[in-house]
């Protein structure tokens, strides 16, 4: 590979000859998206690194049930009520005694003694996009006329603060876009958003996030490794010459970032970990495809230090045809979510790994006339397992018919601190705002007593 001679070190101007910045020149492997580099990915988190946070080795996956779920349908059966709240299906018994299922959930039955079962989450708020940016960064901003996110998400926050579990791995990551979902930095700068993997956007309403994904891993346009190690060699004889007049050790900081990001690109754990084909055969067949195969990957990727996955899993908004909609995707995400906790639990990582299944409120309990149901904020089933939580309960109640709490009523920032609490953070913590003023996480909240 020749490059051409005429090269400008004089004068801090770092160009080559066509004129690019020698920096935008050896960008390592093309890894760019917005103007952001997967070196200044880690140079933000090695920022988190050094905030004087105490830094927990505890990591969250959110599964993330873009839409809304039913809680008639999953976890808060009512067997006796009339067939228009009923619904079509029968309820299965679990591992945890008094909590049936859905009897399309048989991988989660065998996992219930592991879980928490929050029945009685309310808050009061129909609209898809002012709930979800609700339930996703603990307050109110967006909403269905004006869907601009207004506050960092609680993954885009625990990268800010604390950053990857390993170093040189990614703090965030996002699997398929999110559809409502607001799980970008907002404010906080795009080095927060979650590095994105995965094509199933539901819509993408709340907009693509501007970040890096997982195509960045590849070695774009003809560059081969040895022809990256060339452009990191020239790379090198820039900043030995710029060393000499450099005594504040920012380029040996420099240095450090990018031989991260090199080893991501071409050797790291964070890059093995998205190659499904290093897993054992029988442990994929367990997960199954799709989003089976996600779970899987968000399991590998919190091996590699990556402190918040985020999956997305289908579009749970359905007005219309609710048993047709449901047959499809339930035993899906019912096979996802029940093997991801198992084999954390196998694996001796439960403990260490939150694992949450949401969406941003329940559906109506009365089937309307499409034989769907509507968007129901009164009343949503939530799922905790792992993260050094207490397991094995349900927590609160609701009516004969699941429309409202009857007993133990769990709001928005209740369940937003309880994820920041798993990773070590309390809603008390500050941040600076995009105003400059300091910002606690949460306007309050608090984790229920049974889970502690």
């Amino acid at each position: 590979m020749k490059f051409a001679p005429a090269v400008d070190i004089t004068g801090g101007t770092d160009r080559v000859c066509s004129g690019m910045t020698r920096r935008r020149f050896l960008r390592i492997g093309g890894l760019s998206a917005f103007g952001l580099t997967l070196s200044d990915l880690l140079r933000a988190e090695s920022h988190a690194a050094t905030t004087g946070t105490s830094r927990s080795k505890r990591s969250v996956i959110l599964i993330w049930q873009h839409g809304g779920p039913s809680q008639l349908d999953t976890f808060d059966m009512k067997p006796l009520a009339p067939v228009e709240y009923r619904g079509p299906y029968q309820s299965i018994d679990s591992s945890l005694p008094g909590l049936p299922v859905c009897e399309k959930m048989p991988y989660h039955a065998k996992i219930m003694d592991k879980c928490t079962v929050i029945r009685s989450f309310s808050h009061g708020n129909a609209d898809h996009w002012a709930a979800a940016h609700w339930m996703l960064t603990g307050r109110l901003g967006a909403n269905g006329s004006d869907r601009v996110p207004r506050q960092p998400s609680m993954g885009a926050v625990a990268s800010h603060l604390l950053g990857p579990t390993r170093p040189g791995s990614l703090a965030s990551v996002n699997v398929n876009d999110g559809g409502f979902g607001f799980h970008g930095a907002s404010w906080l700068g795009v080095a927060h958003n979650p590095f994105r993997t995965g094509e199933y956007s539901y819509g993408n309403e709340a907009g693509r996030l501007p970040t890096g994904d997982a195509r960045s891993f590849s070695l774009v346009d003809g560059l081969s490794e040895s022809r990256l190690m060339n452009r990191v060699a020239l790379q090198e004889q820039f900043d030995r010459l710029r060393r000499g007049v450099d005594s504040t050790g920012t380029f040996e900081n420099m240095d450090a970032i990018d031989q991260q990001a090199l080893d991501i690109l071409l050797t790291g754990r964070t890059r093995d970990a998205f190659d499904l084909s290093r897993e054992d055969e029988k442990t994929r067949e367990a997960y199954g495809p799709g989003w089976g195969e996600q779970a899987l990957l968000a399991r590998r990727l919190i091996e590699a230090g990556v402190r918040f996955v985020s999956l997305n899993t289908g579009y749970w908004d359905d007005h219309g045809n609710i048993e047709r909609a449901l047959n499809n995707k339930l035993p899906r995400h019912d096979r996802a979510v029940g093997v991801l906790i198992q084999d954390l639990a196998d694996r001796g990582m439960l403990d260490d790994v939150l694992v949450v299944s949401a969406g941003e409120f329940g559906r109506t309990p009365r089937i309307n006339g499409n034989a769907g149901r509507d968007h129901w904020p009164q009343a949503q089933s939530i799922l905790f397992a792992g993260g050094g939580y207490r397991h094995g309960q349900i927590i609160g109640s609701t009516n004969d018919k699941a429309e409202y709490p009857t007993s133990r009523k769990i709001g928005v920032e209740d369940f937003c601190a309880t994820i920041y609490h798993a990773v070590g953070l309390a809603p008390d913590v500050t941040i600076m705002n995009h105003q400059g003023r300091p910002m606690h996480l949460l306007p309050g909240g608090e984790v229920p007593r049974e889970l502690l």
